[in-house]
């Protein structure tokens, strides 16, 4: 049986929570076709990938767009990374450690995918394995707890660190260093298409804000965008101007070309296909469809 650090679990789940009251909740990964933004809604209903028991979270598609990576937890209470075959539905077991692995991110090489890994003694750091789970390497050893990170080019990252505050810092994987850039950050980094920037939520007093940094300006040169509709915690971006959130049962569609008349617009409503808590989008490389995690409701 693998080990299971709870700690360090609960820190990755819940970004600094200090110890685990019980196990993470029950979650599946959903797919669903777009029309884009010129059609306004969603195509299809969502389908569960995933449909069992348990933990299945952190979608992101391969670079060709013809399966996902995710975070599984089966009954052993081991994180480890898997592959799901969109076109077979096939699932593939790609790591096998004593360790958890978390938050797979297919690497910018192409050559294979970079996750969180919580250590033996607890520690959380940025690792790297080939497309099928093999030869683990460590990017960042001095950098911890890492919880969450994005890929901005072949060696430039955008990571969520740990702390009091949670911290946002941009690291270089050929220097090894990093620079804090904001504090008191959320959980979801993205790349925002056609430039350098990047975006990521900002607490502002009980709410989120939706910012964007530049890795390439020394104080990351910060831009508000949005405030975020209430209990959403995670963005995607379809375009340089089109950005997808989630809150509850809802998807919103903002077009922030519109600058100070931009507002977040319900694009769907999954409540009656028996959803809750939509999080964890991520999507497709052709901007054809869009996965996202959500809790069925019982039945």
């Amino acid at each position: 049986m693998k080990r299971t650090i709870v700690a360090a679990l609960v820190a990755v789940l819940a970004a600094g929570a200090a110890s685990a009251q019980s196990a993470p909740p029950g979650t599946d990964i959903y797919l669903v076709r777009l029309r884009g933004p010129a059609g306004g809604e969603v195509a299809d209903p969502p389908v569960n990938l995933t449909h069992r028991p348990g933990y299945d979270n952190q979608p992101a598609f391969t670079p060709d767009g013809a399966a996902l990576l995710f975070t599984s937890i089966h009954d052993d209470g081991q994180a480890d990374i898997y592959r799901l075959d969109l076109a077979t539905r096939a699932i593939t077991q790609l790591t096998h450690t004593r360790e958890s692995e978390y938050s797979p991110t297919p690497l910018p090489t192409g050559t294979g995918f970079s996750v969180v890994r919580v250590e033996s003694d607890s520690a959380q750091r940025l690792w790297a394995f080939a497309a099928n789970g093999s030869a683990p390497v460590l990017l960042l050893p001095e950098i911890a707890p890492v919880g969450y990170h994005v890929w901005l080019d072949d060696h430039t990252l955008a990571l969520f660190v740990l702390g009091h505050p949670d911290a946002l810092e941009i690291a270089d994987t050929q220097t090894g260093d990093a620079r804090p850039i904001a504090h008191d950050i959320g959980r979801s980094l993205q790349r925002v298409p056609g430039g350098t920037r990047f975006s990521f939520l900002l607490r502002a007093d009980s709410a989120w804000d939706l910012e964007t940094a530049d890795p390439a300006v020394p104080d990351g040169a910060l831009r508000r965008v949005a405030r975020m509709p209430a209990g959403a915690g995670y963005v995607v971006w379809e375009s340089p101007t089109s950005v997808l959130t989630a809150a509850g049962t809802i998807l919103y569609r903002m077009d922030v070309s519109r600058g100070a008349a931009a507002k977040w617009t319900p694009i769907a409503d999954f409540g009656e296909e028996g959803l809750r808590d939509m999080s964890r989008l991520a999507l497709s490389p052709d901007g054809a469809w869009l996965a996202f995690v959500a809790e069925p409701t019982a039945p």
